[in-house]
């Protein structure tokens, strides 16, 4: 199965954006690609400039929106705790089979985790976990400003300390005009990550593609 896997250094970073992105500049460019996402959480909450993620994702990809995310939940919180006050409970076998049906027949497939690599879908098997078993190189959003550099470089050592290989970072959004303390944690981060660091420009849900087209696309699925 070709394809990687998104993750975010915490919640709200723009890995959904960022996974986006990389469907929809991959689409663009006339290959099949198939999103997935196992849970999502927070659909109780207003509606924003973004859409829900799952049907984000299903925008760019040309899926519906249930083919996406298996598990769709309301309140906003941690996605073991969102099954468990609906009563349900995340099957992570039904969720790895899920992930692997959505990668056949097609080109590549992006899967995005939940909020951080450590946060738990059951209390015994993390999104990290979920990454592993598909086997998938790992892409970390990170935010470009202050308090990046500790959350980036936490994320990069529990994956690898788990043996997930990172194949890169991307820090969101990368505006046109980087401030200084922006330029200096991007460097820094590349330095003691030791991994390459790209910027998602800003962008909004109409122009995903010429977004992900900036980013190092092939160098991630090698």
């Amino acid at each position: 199965m070709r394809g990687v896997f998104v993750t975010g250094t915490d919640t709200g970073v723009g890995k959904t954006v960022l996974a986006a992105a990389a469907c929809a500049a991959l689409a663009g460019r006339g290959l099949s690609v198939a999103a997935f996402k196992p849970v999502v959480t927070g659909l109780a909450e207003k509606p924003g400039e973004w859409p829900p993620d799952h049907e984000l994702l299903a925008a760019a990809t040309g899926q519906r929106p249930e083919e996406v995310a298996p598990y769709r939940f309301g309140p906003p919180v941690s996605p073991h705790f969102a099954a468990e006050l609906a009563g349900e409970w995340l099957e992570p076998a039904r969720l790895v089979g899920a992930a692997r049906a959505a990668g056949e027949g097609v080109d590549v497939l992006v899967c995005e985790g939940v909020g951080g690599l450590l946060v738990p879908l059951t209390p015994g098997y993390l999104v990290r976990d979920l990454a592993l078993d598909l086997r998938l190189r790992l892409v970390v959003a990170s935010r470009p400003g202050l308090g990046t550099i500790n959350h980036t470089l936490l994320t990069v050592e529990a994956a690898r300390a788990a043996g997930l290989a990172v194949a890169g970072v991307v820090m969101t959004p990368w505006g046109p005009e980087p401030e200084p303390i922006e330029a200096s944690n991007r460097a820094i981060v590349e330095r003691l990550a030791r991994v390459p660091v790209s910027g998602l420009p800003l962008t909004d849900p109409g122009a995903l593609a010429a977004a992900g087209s900036e980013l190092p696309l092939d160098d991630w699925l090698t």
